[in-house]
């Protein structure tokens, strides 16, 4: 792992613990001069459970989760870089795979210094949370990881090399990804958010299978984050296209939603079988953003693994 930078945390305005959404607890300074926008939740004695979001949501994305859990954990989410409260990097190297994976050392390291969290993450967040589940600096950081619609790019790419073994799921898969080639073009990723064409294709991907009456309108997200995501794109595509996968470092359980627009669940639920010792697997109901549409599901099934763990932690003692 790359070494991450000394950390210093700047108190937000605001209460030392986070009470409504929206309020950041604290800012801690990350590489590339960027300032992390982290909130807490809960009961800071309890396990820690942290949340990382994906593109192009920020922290907020978790709220519906987070008020169900925050009485049984000390719950930690932050706006990845880029998003939200967070700053920005000013060149695209800032948004490698390595400084995310030093943006989730910072937050463990103020957050939880002396226990492991229990990390829970979706889409992009779950992507570069893979980067450091499998970093062996982070064995003593890291009890468990719940993974949500957001597959490794280096096992994802092992995967895909062996698409002859698979061949209608490989090119479902393909269909399902041409935005991630089309997002490693100059410009035109960038107009197509400006003209709310990205946020309109986020809205009906997320609207599948939702009754009319419920379903949420385009519009709601910021198109400064949208843009500013398309550097995770363009800065990591090559961990698909020259994979390195490597092995887990605590027990991970895969959440694959069948109604996914963007990832497959043969894609969400192979890819990892190779490089995870301790694997739990569920094909659920719903579309890629599940995380918020149904919050109780999510909620029982991170709960439930956490407890298993644990217990199989202290009956190996």
């Amino acid at each position: 792992m790359t070494n991450a930078p000394t950390t210093h945390e700047t108190p937000a305005p605001t209460a030392d613990k986070a009470t409504r959404p929206g309020e950041p607890t604290r800012f801690a300074d990350a590489t590339a001069g960027v300032k992390l926008a982290i909130y807490e939740y809960g009961d800071s004695d309890r396990p820690t459970v942290l949340f990382v979001h994906g593109y192009p949501d920020d922290h907020s994305v978790w709220e519906p989760v987070i008020a169900l859990t925050a009485g049984d954990f000390h719950v930690v989410t932050y706006d990845v870089r880029g998003t939200g409260a967070s700053g920005q990097p000013a060149k695209r190297g800032g948004y490698a795979m390595s400084q995310l994976r030093d943006d989730l050392a910072t937050v463990i390291s103020l957050t939880s210094p002396d226990s492991p969290v229990h990390l829970v993450a979706h889409d992009w967040g779950s992507i570069q949370s893979w980067a450091a589940v499998s970093d062996s600096a982070f064995a003593n950081k890291l009890a468990s990881f719940t993974s949500v619609s957001g597959p490794g790019l280096d096992m994802a790419g092992a995967w895909l090399r062996r698409g002859h073994r698979h061949p209608r799921k490989f090119a479902r898969q393909l269909v399902d990804s041409w935005y991630i080639v089309a997002f490693q073009l100059p410009f035109l990723p960038e107009l197509l958010v400006r003209r709310g064409v990205v946020e309109k294709m986020v809205s009906r991907s997320e609207n599948i299978g939702v009754p009319t009456d419920r379903q949420i309108p385009s519009g709601r997200r910021s198109r400064r984050d949208a843009i500013n995501g398309i550097g995770l794109y363009r800065a990591n595509f090559r961990h698909l296209l020259t994979p390195r996968p490597t092995r887990a470092v605590c027990p991970v359980q895969v959440l694959a939603p069948t109604d996914d627009a963007h990832v497959t669940v043969p894609l969400g639920l192979e890819a990892p079988k190779p490089f995870v010792d301790r694997l739990c697997t569920h094909a659920i109901p719903g579309n890629h953003w599940v995380v918020e549409q149904n919050p109780t599901l999510i909620t029982t099934l991170v709960t439930e693994f956490i407890s298993t763990i644990t217990q199989q932690d202290e009956d190996s003692r």
